[in-house]
C-alpha cells in the first residue's frame, strides 16, 4: 500500500523555497505596535518594525547600515586601537613630565591601578 505523503512532502518544501525565494526577491515588512493601557491611560507602547529581505534588495531601497556600523563593517576596529596606542603613549609621556616635576616620586598609572584594584577586593 503506497501513501502519497512522500510527494506532499516534496511539493511543500519546493512551495516554501519559493516563498523564500520571492520573499527575498521581493522584500517583506511587519509593522505593528502593541500599546498597554489602564483605565485609558497609556502606560507601555511598542513599535515593532520587521523587514526581511536579502541583501541586494535592502541596498537597492537604501538599507545599508551594515556598511557604516563600525561593529559590522569592521572599520572601527583599527581606529580604536590605534586610537588606544595613542592614549597609551600619551599616559607615558604625561607620567615622565610629571615624574620629573616631582623627583620620580609618582608612581605609574598601572601601578596606581593595581593598588586601587586590590584596595576594592578587600
Amino acid at each position: 500500500m503506497r501513501t502519497a505523503l512522500p510527494f506532499e512532502q516534496h511539493r511543500t518544501s519546493t512551495g516554501l523555497v519559493d516563498v523564500l525565494d520571492r520573499v527575498l526577491d521581493k522584500g517583506l515588512l511587519v509593522a505593528g505596535d502593541i500599546r498597554i493601557s489602564l483605565a485609558e491611560v497609556e502606560l507601555l507602547t511598542i513599535r515593532i518594525r520587521l523587514i526581511v529581505c536579502s541583501i541586494d534588495k535592502a541596498q537597492e531601497i537604501g538599507m545599508d547600515w551594515w556598511r557604516t556600523d563600525p561593529h559590522f563593517s569592521g572599520a572601527g576596529g583599527g581606529k580604536s586601537l590605534a586610537e588606544n596606542q595613542e592614549l597609551k603613549r600619551q599616559i607615558r609621556t604625561l607620567e615622565r613630565r610629571l615624574q620629573e616635576q616631582s623627583g620620580g616620586a609618582v608612581p605609574s598609572a598601572a601601578r596606581r591601578l593595581k593598588r586601587a584594584r586590590r584596595a576594592t577586593r578587600s
